[in-house]
């Protein structure tokens, strides 16, 4: 028996606008999100978009139960800031008291609610006046997270800020994946700074208000491999991590943005607009822990051709194709467990081993229903599989010294994911799309087990 740490937390995670639905009900303003799919339906999947998608407005408390049935000890969501502060600056009493109960609910079945301020839902109003191009929404996110910690921090002692602060910088600045869809690194760098010091400013309010508990931030990390030993592959491998890793995790953790980093933008005319007094609120306000989601990891080489100044990260390093790879066919993604064994040691080596846990970690599957048995019941043993082979990496992190305090899979109920839509299916528990109802897959049973257990047979 592989054992974990005693008080060890196994759960599940999701996020407002991927879950909620009444996406446009009950008082809530739209987010991007909302407009996106408002003005150009066609690039959804499907053409599904946010505003039903898996109901949890309404099914919350039998959804909770259905946690406690398969023994999730926590459970992290987020507060949709477009529902709490429609304008931005008037509290909606219907969401405090939707929260509230959400939030009781969790409690009164065991379940520890991590509550999570920004995943990737930036409000309309705020993106009319620039969104996080602009230095307002800094103050603008300051504001709702020091709400929230007053009208929610006696149910909440864990809270993050943000969920992959990467993701809404290269997918909506680079990439074209999240709504402006514009491709400037420019602008994506001054974004990624401006989240940083809103960041900054809340974990501020957080330890001013002396609230109860915690707060972290949840980054998404992919170890970076390169090609080869050869200097130009290392230098690339070195490019990846700072631009995707160290720029949030450096300044959050260590309180500082690397040396190299800062280098590398003056180089090439990207550096930010910075205030006075920003370094030193970023090396005054650390996180007390850290969230990682971990889905694949980056291999990297050095690029063929480079602008410069750079114009896109592929000017710094370029996808290297591993031909020994094992692969997520349906996500196009690399499945690499023994990265996560590396995490845990980066965080012990590299970053004062400060506590941490896996926020998201899972396999997104399409048409699931091919895996249906007499029951009704979907065979994912692959999704099983997957999370074994993680978790025995995990474990091995663990016994080395890392400070990891839980395991949270992405998700708990099949949820919708932005212009992907419901074509890939995460959940312990299976959503039918024409009534809302959940049945429990084979994976649900075993992660019941698992947690039993406390342990891997």
């Amino acid at each position: 028996m592989k054992k974990f740490p005693e008080h060890f937390l196994w759960g599940a995670a999701t996020s407002a606008p991927q879950s909620e639905g009444h996406g446009s009900l009950n008082g809530k303003s739209p987010s991007t999100w909302d407009k996106w799919y408002e003005m150009n339906p066609e690039k959804f999947q499907k053409n599904q978009g946010p505003e039903h998608t898996s109901n949890m407005y309404e099914m919350y408390s039998e959804d909770v139960k259905r946690m406690k049935n398969i023994h999730m000890n926590s459970f992290r969501t987020s507060i949709a800031w477009t529902r709490l502060l429609p304008d931005g600056k008037t509290v909606n009493q219907e969401a405090v008291t939707f929260y509230r109960n959400y939030f009781s609910e969790l409690h009164a079945n065991g379940v520890k609610p991590i509550i999570n301020l920004f995943h990737f839902d930036m409000p309309w109003w705020l993106m009319e006046k620039g969104g996080w191009e602009t230095r307002e929404s800094i103050d603008a996110f300051s504001f709702y997270a020091t709400t929230c910690f007053e009208l929610f921090g006696d149910l909440v002692d864990q809270w993050t800020t943000f969920n992959e602060p990467m993701v809404h910088v290269e997918c909506g600045y680079l990439y074209g994946y999240h709504y402006p869809a514009v491709h400037d690194l420019k602008k994506a760098v001054q974004v990624g700074f401006h989240t940083l010091m809103a960041h900054t400013m809340a974990v501020k309010a957080f330890k001013d208000g002396k609230y109860q508990g915690q707060i972290g931030i949840i980054l998404n990390v992919s170890p970076c491999y390169p090609k080869s030993r050869s200097e130009e592959d290392l230098r690339a491998a070195e490019l990846a991590d700072l631009l995707n890793t160290k720029s949030f995790l450096d300044p959050t953790v260590l309180g500082t943005i690397p040396p190299k980093l800062v280098e590398c933008l003056a180089e090439n005319e990207l550096l930010p607009k910075v205030a006075e007094q920003d370094l030193e609120m970023i090396r005054m306000n650390l996180v007390d822990f850290i969230g990682m989601n971990y889905y694949q990891p980056r291999r990297v080489q050095a690029p063929a051709e480079v602008n410069q100044p750079a114009i896109s990260p592929a000017d710094f390093y370029d996808h290297y194709d591993w031909p020994d790879k094992k692969i997520n066919p349906y996500r196009g993604w690399e499945i690499y467990p023994e990265a996560l064994y590396d995490v845990a040691m980066m965080i012990k080596n590299d970053y004062n081993n400060i506590a941490w846990y896996v926020s998201e970690n899972g396999m997104g599957v399409a048409d699931e229903e091919r895996f249906l048995d007499q029951t009704g019941m979907i065979q994912d043993d692959y999704r099983i599989e997957f999370m074994e082979d993680h978790l025995n990496q995990l474990h091995k992190g663990i016994e080395a010294g890392s400070n990891c305090f839980g395991y949270h899979t992405w998700t708990f109920v099949d949820c919708w994911s932005w212009l992907n839509g419901y074509k890939n299916r995460y959940g312990f528990y299976r959503l039918d799309l024409e009534n809302d109802e959940r049945s429990l897959k084979k994976s649900g049973i075993w992660f019941k087990e698992l947690i039993d257990r406390n342990g891997l047979i």
